[in-house]
């Protein structure tokens, strides 16, 4: 396996997993948070795993109470009802990008290689991140780079990739580094990269409407007191997360009843995000950002 799992023992603790139990890893990618759940399972346990990544499947490991399913988990509800394998037990979410495909240049992931501006977590997806760059409206671009990545100066960079592609396609992460040096502050370049990557990534893959569907279907898919566990890596998923399990929204307060009372379909277990200890960080540079939060479904 070539992922070291994040918060691992704080993921199976959240889980609860009862041996017999039905569970979904809905990001296999290098299996680690699957290997412990299976650990855990007795012979009658189920674990179902989603990934669209082609490259998941070098790291299955042979289990028959393991089903891997080829598609993005905003289909869960969909698949596991055709498998007759709801309600689940517990459901554990491992968001973004895996150590493996932040490490192979050629899938445009990383700031550190030059590569290709791909950046597609499903190989068939036809929009790629260059495909972005060189087709958007500037206006796109802009709404993008500040939604997405939260830059400050999403304009300017907006234009300047305008004005730049029309002289040549930007279809390679140096070119679009040679790009953005007009709108970089000296010293800070790896800083703006990342936003950029990140915002360019969240368009290409659709990662926050996707994450939106796997709340809003959680709902459905788990028993009364069966677990969600997410761990999300940038502010704007950890607060659809947050919003979601505090309210049943992702934005604005919960509804209420008759009497007053909050209609919420969770309860939040994590009150505040758990995070990696130092040691972990050391070990594992990915876990820097990560945030753990744990939700229950009201019985």
């Amino acid at each position: 396996m070539y992922h070291n799992a994040v918060l691992l023992n704080d993921c199976i603790e959240g889980l609860k997993i009862k041996p017999e139990g039905s569970y979904a890893d809905v990001t296999f990618g290098g299996g680690g948070h699957s290997a412990a759940i299976l650990e855990k399972l007795s012979p009658e346990g189920k674990l179902y795993a989603f990934d669209q990544d082609a490259d998941a499947l070098r790291n299955l490991p042979g289990d028959k109470r393991l089903v891997l399913i080829r598609k993005n988990f905003s289909s869960l509800q969909q698949s596991l009802s055709e498998l007759n394998a709801l309600p689940l037990n517990g459901i554990l979410a491992d968001l973004g990008v895996s150590s493996h495909q932040f490490d192979t240049p050629e899938r445009g992931f990383s700031t550190r290689f030059d590569g290709p501006l791909d950046m597609r977590m499903d190989q068939q997806n036809p929009m790629s991140a260059a495909a972005v760059l060189n087709t958007y409206a500037e206006k796109d671009l802009k709404k993008i780079f500040s939604v997405y990545g939260e830059i400050n100066n999403a304009g300017k960079l907006a234009k300047i990739i305008s004005t730049e592609r029309k002289l040549k396609a930007i279809t390679t992460i140096a070119e679009l580094k040679e790009v953005m040096e007009g709108c970089v502050t000296r010293g800070k370049e790896n800083q703006y990269y990342a936003k950029v990557f990140q915002a360019l990534r969240i368009e290409v893959n659709g990662e926050l409407d996707a994450l939106m569907d796997l709340l809003r279907q959680s709902e459905q898919v788990l028993r009364p007191g069966g677990r969600l566990v997410v761990i999300a890596y940038h502010s704007l998923e950890d607060r659809l997360v947050k919003n979601y399990l505090r309210s049943g929204k992702f934005e604005g307060d919960a509804e209420q009843d008759f009497y007053g009372n909050r209609i919420v379909p969770f309860e939040a277990i994590t009150r505040k995000p758990i995070v990696p200890s130092e040691e972990e960080i050391e070990n594992n540079n990915r876990a820097r950002s990560a945030k753990l939060r744990i939700g229950e479904k009201k019985r």
